[in-house]
């Protein structure tokens, strides 16, 4: 009786993902459009700090509990999810293009973030108080650096959308709120479904632990750049991955080492490796035709299907 009720809410949690996603996508347009700010800016900052809160509530009381795999993982995990699920799946749907100033600014500070990281996890094995205040004053520049120069982004983007009447503030932020409502709600209730699904069907506990669960936290990353790129908000969709990854890195490895700090002696160099290699392939796909379409969208699947099968035989 209660695996079945779990069954039907993983059913009801991918409805909300689907909706919830939806209203978050036109929530964010339609503040874009009324703020008179860039839609990739808003993709960047609300939608993406929006869609990363699981991670920021996991990763924060694994801290608590002195669970620094789990905190540290999650991030790690869920930045690998973003790029190679996420994306593949966002570019197979729709043709992402890559603004000039995305392109410039975010990835390179996405690029020096991963590093940054890294580095850190690799010759500490853990993340000190010393080493979040380092991650949350580059959060702060970069923060800085991408509202001053959005005004400019604003011109340029402007000159190639349609003029619209854009919706009231009070109904964006409405649409922007009850979507991310729906989308925590919606991965949690999901994953819990899965999870039952996945002990019927006889998967280990080890491999639902490194794939549904793991993916659970990024489901509402993935779910908000599906449904952007069907619209063909590319902005959003793309935005939406680059700012979850900055986020995770950035803020959440900032505010949860300063609650408590944590040792991560279960993370793996070939984990770390894997993140960083994501990012510059992600950057070459760009760099090649400054968009990404189909093909690049197959082999970041593709890529992700490797990996996880690699975590499924440790």
């Amino acid at each position: 009786m209660m695996d079945a009720l779990l069954i039907s809410g993983g059913v009801l949690g991918a409805v909300l993902l689907y909706y919830g996603a939806d209203f978050l996508v036109s929530g964010g347009v339609a503040l874009a459009e009324r703020c008179r700010v860039p839609k990739l800016l808003i993709g960047l900052t609300l939608v993406a700090f929006g869609t990363s809160a699981p991670e920021l509530v996991v990763s924060i009381d694994a801290a608590l509990k002195n669970s620094g795999d789990i905190a540290a993982g999650n991030v790690i995990g869920s930045n690998i999810c973003n790029i190679a699920l996420i994306l593949g799946v966002s570019a197979c749907i729709a043709p992402l293009g890559v603004s000039r100033f995305l392109f410039k600014v975010d990835m390179p500070i996405l690029a020096f973030a991963t590093l940054l990281f890294a580095g850190i996890e690799f010759f500490f094995k853990g993340v000190s108080r010393w080493s979040a205040a380092l991650l949350l004053m580059v959060f702060i520049v970069y923060l800085t650096v991408r509202i001053a120069i959005s005004p400019g982004e604003f011109v340029e983007a402007a000159e190639s959308e349609k003029d619209e009447k854009p919706k009231s503030v009070w109904l964006a932020l409405l649409l922007t709120a009850a979507g991310l409502a729906a989308l925590v709600g919606g991965a949690k209730l999901f994953v819990n479904g899965a999870v039952v699904l996945a002990r019927l069907a006889g998967i280990s506990e080890a491999v639902i632990a490194l794939t549904i669960v793991a993916l659970g936290t990024s489901l509402p990353e993935l779910a908000t750049s599906a449904v952007a790129a069907w619209k063909r908000e590319t902005e959003i969709a793309v935005g939406n991955v680059v700012g979850s990854n900055l986020f995770n890195i950035l803020l959440i490895m900032s505010i949860a080492p300063l609650v408590r700090p944590f040792a991560t002696p279960g993370i793996l160099t070939a984990d770390l490796a894997a993140m960083c290699a994501l990012v510059g392939v992600l950057y070459l796909m760009m760099t090649r035709k400054r968009q990404l379409g189909r093909f690049d969208g197959v082999i970041l699947l593709l890529l992700y299907a490797g990996y996880v099968t690699v975590l499924a035989m440790r």
